[in-house]
């Protein structure tokens, strides 16, 4: 993949992550819908926040929505790979929150939680990228 192709392919991951963010903030702020899958959104918005850092960076990562892992694959320095030390919790909705299970399902005060987290790390990737120098034409 070309640098340019890389910026925009970054852009689009983060528009993605933008989108899943702020529907997942919506349905907290109404308080409207099942807490799972305001849980399920922060999660994917945290998930591809990552990705389009390594996108950007033009890493090859793994099919996987395993947040820790693909963290680590971020080099130092980089504002997104040391705001949470720990997104095992947040990883988790990636699947509990879509299916039955033994798992408790999620309460707003999880779901709170699980969108801050992801705002968080998106608000860190935007800056990370902005940072680097990747200029943002969509309201980022």
């Amino acid at each position: 993949m070309s640098a340019l192709d890389s910026l925009l392919e970054a852009r689009r991951w983060l528009r993605f992550a933008s989108e899943d963010m702020r529907l997942a903030e919506t349905l907290l702020c109404e308080e409207r819908g099942a807490p799972r899958h305001m849980c399920w959104l922060a999660q994917q918005a945290a998930e591809k926040a990552i990705k389009a850092v390594l996108v950007f960076l033009q890493v090859d990562f793994p099919r996987s929505h395993d947040l820790d892992a693909l963290r680590i694959l971020v080099p130092d320095g980089w504002g997104i790979k040391s705001v949470y030390p720990d997104l095992a919790d947040l990883t988790e909705w990636a699947v509990e929150a879509r299916y039955p299970s033994d798992w408790p399902e999620a309460a707003l005060p999880e779901a709170r939680e699980a969108v801050e987290k992801a705002r968080r790390m998106l608000n860190a990737a935007v800056d990370d990228l902005r940072g680097h120098g990747l200029v943002f034409d969509d309201g980022q």
